[in-house]
Protein backbone atom coordinates (compact mmCIF):
# COMPACT_ATOMS: atom_id res chain seq x y z
CA UNK A 1 0.00 0.00 0.00
CA UNK A 2 2.80 2.57 0.80
CA UNK A 3 4.41 1.48 -2.50
CA UNK A 4 0.88 2.55 -4.47
CA UNK A 5 0.84 5.50 -2.56
CA UNK A 6 4.31 7.15 -3.14
CA UNK A 7 3.60 6.10 -7.02
CA UNK A 8 0.48 8.58 -7.12
CA UNK A 9 2.63 10.90 -5.37
CA UNK A 10 5.47 10.70 -8.15
CA UNK A 11 2.48 10.79 -10.59
CA UNK A 12 1.30 13.59 -9.50
CA UNK A 13 4.27 15.57 -8.89
CA UNK A 14 5.72 14.60 -12.35
CA UNK A 15 1.69 16.15 -13.82
CA UNK A 16 2.24 18.81 -11.94
CA UNK A 17 5.88 19.61 -13.36
CA UNK A 18 5.10 19.36 -16.74
CA UNK A 19 1.75 21.41 -17.11
CA UNK A 20 3.51 24.43 -15.30
CA UNK A 21 6.51 24.62 -17.53
CA UNK A 22 3.95 25.74 -20.32
CA UNK A 23 2.72 28.75 -18.32
CA UNK A 24 6.38 29.88 -16.98
CA UNK A 25 7.24 30.28 -21.14
CA UNK A 26 4.46 32.19 -21.75
CA UNK A 27 5.06 34.72 -19.16
CA UNK A 28 7.34 35.91 -21.82
CA UNK A 29 7.25 38.48 -24.99
CA UNK A 30 9.35 35.80 -26.94
CA UNK A 31 7.55 34.24 -29.44
CA UNK A 32 5.10 34.95 -32.45
CA UNK A 33 3.44 37.92 -32.57
CA UNK A 34 -0.03 39.44 -34.81
CA UNK A 35 -1.80 42.01 -35.17
CA UNK A 36 -5.75 41.80 -37.06
CA UNK A 37 -4.88 43.28 -40.26
CA UNK A 38 -2.58 40.37 -40.78
CA UNK A 39 0.82 41.76 -39.92
CA UNK A 40 3.57 39.75 -37.79
CA UNK A 41 6.76 40.15 -35.68
CA UNK A 42 8.88 37.66 -33.49
CA UNK A 43 10.94 37.47 -30.69
CA UNK A 44 13.42 36.17 -29.51
CA UNK A 45 15.78 37.16 -26.80
CA UNK A 46 16.93 40.39 -28.17
CA UNK A 47 16.65 39.04 -31.77
CA UNK A 48 13.25 40.22 -33.45
CA UNK A 49 11.74 40.00 -37.19
CA UNK A 50 9.97 43.24 -37.65
CA UNK A 51 6.62 43.83 -39.29
CA UNK A 52 8.60 44.90 -42.16
CA UNK A 53 10.48 42.01 -42.36
CA UNK A 54 13.77 43.49 -41.24
CA UNK A 55 15.90 41.39 -38.71
CA UNK A 56 17.39 43.05 -35.95
CA UNK A 57 18.32 43.21 -32.58
CA UNK A 58 16.98 45.45 -29.36
CA UNK A 59 17.06 46.01 -25.43
CA UNK A 60 14.99 42.86 -24.51
CA UNK A 61 14.05 41.95 -20.98
CA UNK A 62 11.19 39.13 -20.16
CA UNK A 63 8.18 41.50 -20.38
CA UNK A 64 9.45 44.41 -22.49
CA UNK A 65 11.68 45.03 -26.25
CA UNK A 66 11.96 48.00 -27.39
CA UNK A 67 14.20 48.66 -30.77
CA UNK A 68 15.05 51.30 -33.80
CA UNK A 69 13.48 50.73 -37.22
CA UNK A 70 15.27 52.27 -40.32
CA UNK A 71 11.96 51.57 -41.85
CA UNK A 72 10.06 54.62 -39.96
CA UNK A 73 13.21 56.31 -40.26
CA UNK A 74 14.65 55.66 -37.27
CA UNK A 75 11.86 55.94 -35.48
CA UNK A 76 11.74 53.15 -31.16
CA UNK A 77 9.70 51.00 -31.09
CA UNK A 78 8.57 50.19 -27.52
CA UNK A 79 6.43 46.52 -26.47
CA UNK A 80 5.10 45.83 -23.24
CA UNK A 81 4.20 42.45 -22.38
CA UNK A 82 0.24 43.03 -20.95
CA UNK A 83 -0.73 39.10 -20.30
CA UNK A 84 0.47 35.73 -21.77
CA UNK A 85 -1.75 36.46 -24.84
CA UNK A 86 -1.26 40.11 -25.25
CA UNK A 87 1.40 42.86 -26.35
CA UNK A 88 1.07 46.58 -26.68
CA UNK A 89 2.99 48.65 -29.02
CA UNK A 90 4.14 51.93 -28.96
CA UNK A 91 5.85 54.11 -32.10
CA UNK A 92 7.75 56.89 -30.52
CA UNK A 93 8.68 58.29 -27.48
CA UNK A 94 5.46 60.35 -26.48
CA UNK A 95 4.27 58.54 -23.95
CA UNK A 96 0.77 59.78 -25.03
CA UNK A 97 1.05 57.87 -28.58
CA UNK A 98 -1.59 55.34 -29.81
CA UNK A 99 -0.96 51.77 -28.95
CA UNK A 100 -1.36 48.91 -30.68
CA UNK A 101 -2.60 45.81 -29.32
CA UNK A 102 -0.98 42.29 -30.97
CA UNK A 103 -1.91 39.01 -29.60
CA UNK A 104 0.04 35.20 -29.78
CA UNK A 105 -0.61 33.94 -33.35
CA UNK A 106 -2.66 30.88 -33.41
CA UNK A 107 -0.54 27.91 -34.34
CA UNK A 108 -1.14 26.90 -38.10
CA UNK A 109 -2.46 23.16 -38.29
Amino acid sequence: MYDRLRLRMVVAASLLLVSTAGAVRADVIDGEWCDDNGHHFSIKGPQIVTPEGTRTTGDYSRHAFSYTTDALNGTQVFMRLINESTVHLRRGTDPSAAVQVWRRCEPIS
